[in-house]
């Protein structure tokens, strides 16, 4: 078995002892990104829609540093605190993804990492 870490400034780093992913005989195992500003470190707000779109700005960061993109995801699971939220986290989800979009799970929680509304990771399969 192959395993390589994978570390970017393009995404906020691991607000614990955890890698950003894990390349591992050619599959990608990226951490679940909350919406913090890579350059600030702290968390955006505004609408769920402005932290869905900043999550999976990180997850992107993440991927294209593994030399993957959102073609190759296979698997996405999805945190929300409220899921009054989730008509509206599909909305910026299917902004990423075409039209056929990886399996996907979506969980209701009842805290997440720095106050976090929304949390996403994912499982991408290299070309």
């Amino acid at each position: 078995m192959t395993k390589k870490v994978i570390a970017t400034t393009d995404a906020p780093g691991a607000v614990g002892p955890y890698s950003q992913a894990i390349v591992s005989d050619g599959l990608v195992f990226c951490s679940g990104q909350v919406p913090l500003d890579p350059a600030t470190g702290e968390l955006v707000t505004g609408s769920i829609t402005d932290e869905t779109r900043r999550c999976f700005q990180n997850l992107n960061a993440v991927l294209t540093a593994a030399g993957a993109t959102f073609d190759d995801v296979v698997k996405v699971t999805a945190f929300l605190t409220d899921m009054n939220d989730f008509a509206e986290f599909n909305e910026a989800y299917a902004e990423f993804f075409g039209d056929e979009p990886p399996a996907r799970a979506t969980v209701g929680v009842a805290a997440l990492p720095k106050g976090a509304r929304v949390e996403v990771e994912c499982i991408a399969r290299m070309s």
